[in-house]
């Protein structure tokens, strides 16, 4: 965790918190939360997200809350620095949950989002010219070499995926993620986060659940909506929370981390991951930041 990192998550936290002591809905705030640090440049969202083997960034987005079950999410999109907000506007103006690719980014240009500044790329020597054939086998070998060496696992648990939940005054409860996905990934592919159940879930008769990590054990497990039936069970979040991570590592080798909240403000913050930088602020308005967990 760096001291940038930290100081950007303690102003989310806080901002988040004078939010809801206004009254503001969990949505609202687990939204404002996830776009300062998409905006920020430090993690693995918005302006800091990954990009594909083919150099474009494509990422993924969802969000969600507990009293109606309403929920969005985008995947693939290109082109803008909030996908968070993409995923709320699904939310709120379709009758979908989840758009993808250039359909997403041409919904967020229609809704006036803020557009990423393409970086200026370093002049280099033309290669040839390759079909789609062979540039998707040139693109599949270097990914396979890549998962032999098991670069993308190292590189992708160094710079996170961004996640936020959140309890209102009302006693509603929301989840939100927003990623990059793993660097260097096939250009497509999609992880956990625009996943409804698996990389995000929200249900006031729960509580709210946000995931980050291996985003293909996270899916295989359906990770979040697991560890909500646990707690509607009356698991507590630490247990609800330890149990779950503990089935990725069993049964797949997998690798999480994950923001649990339950509808009386009970809180957990899990890993099996070797850092995880999280924090959580209460009642008291003093946010608590640390790279790692219990």
């Amino acid at each position: 965790m760096t001291v940038a990192q930290a100081a950007c998550l303690e102003s989310a936290l806080a901002d988040g918190h004078r939010l809801l002591m206004t009254g503001a809905p969990a949505l609202s705030v687990v939204e404002a939360a996830i776009r300062l640090l998409e905006d920020s440049g430090l993690f693995n969202a918005g302006r800091g997200a990954n990009r594909q083997l083919d150099g474009v960034r494509r990422m993924d987005a969802s969000i969600m809350e507990g009293c109606r079950l309403r929920a969005g999410a985008v995947a693939s999109i290109e082109g803008i620095v909030h996908p968070i907000t993409a995923a709320r506007l699904v939310m709120e103006k379709t009758a979908h949950v989840l758009l993808v690719g250039q359909s997403a980014s041409r919904f967020a240009d229609y809704f006036g989002l803020v557009r990423a500044t393409r970086a200026k790329r370093a002049s280099r020597p033309r290669s040839p010219q390759l079909t789609p054939r062979a540039g998707l086998s040139r693109m599949l070998r270097l990914h396979q070499a890549i998962m032999r060496t098991g670069r993308i696992r190292a590189r992708s648990l160094g710079k996170e995926t961004v996640g936020s939940v959140a309890l209102d005054l009302a006693g509603t409860v929301a989840a939100g993620a927003s990623t990059g996905g793993v660097d260097v990934m096939l250009p497509g592919r999609v992880g956990d986060t625009p996943l409804i159940g698996c990389g995000v879930y929200a249900d006031n008769e729960a509580g709210a659940v946000s995931m980050t990590g291996w985003g293909e054990s996270i899916i295989r497990v359906a990770v979040a909506k697991e560890i909500s039936d646990l707690l509607a069970s009356g698991l507590s979040p630490v247990r609800s929370a330890n149990r779950v991570l503990r089935k990725v590592v069993d049964r797949i080798s997998g690798a999480a981390g994950v923001l649990v909240l339950s509808p009386d403000g009970r809180f957990a913050i899990r890993h099996s991951t070797p850092h995880m930088v999280a924090g959580s602020i209460g009642w008291d308005g003093r946010p608590v930041v640390r790279g790692r967990f219990a």
